[in-house]
């Protein structure tokens, strides 16, 4: 078992939860039940899935949760970019976002390729 809250993955993506509603506040209210619900859904799911593989007994089962974290990472990571086309978002917001959603994917592949070669 690991402590999830000393990891520095987990508390980057706890605060880009908040990012993520705060910006997605901003969208039409007719996208409550569409892309707001979807890329939060997706963001939460990033920090939830680390906390959860955190309290696995095994390495294979922690990885196999980061993996998870990792896969909605890439779900935000398309959300962005459409919200984007979809002129939810100016380009710089864009940016801002992909950028903390790849440090975060970077982050995510570096510890599972820890985890996995620890042997």
């Amino acid at each position: 078992m690991h402590s999830f809250k000393d990891l520095i993955i987990w508390q980057k993506s706890r605060a880009f939860v908040k990012d993520i509603y705060l910006t997605s506040s901003k969208f039409p209210s007719e996208e409550k039940f569409g892309i707001i619900s979807q890329i939060r859904r997706a963001v939460i799911s990033i920090s939830a899935n680390i906390s959860e593989g955190a309290g696995k007994n095994s390495d294979a089962d922690f990885c196999r949760f980061l993996d998870t974290s990792l896969g909605s990472s890439n779900e935000v990571e398309n959300l962005i970019f459409l919200c984007f086309d979809l002129e939810f978002i100016n380009e710089s917001k864009q940016k801002e976002l992909l950028e903390k959603v790849i440090e975060i994917q970077r982050m995510l592949g570096a510890l599972i390729l820890k985890i996995r070669n620890k042997k």
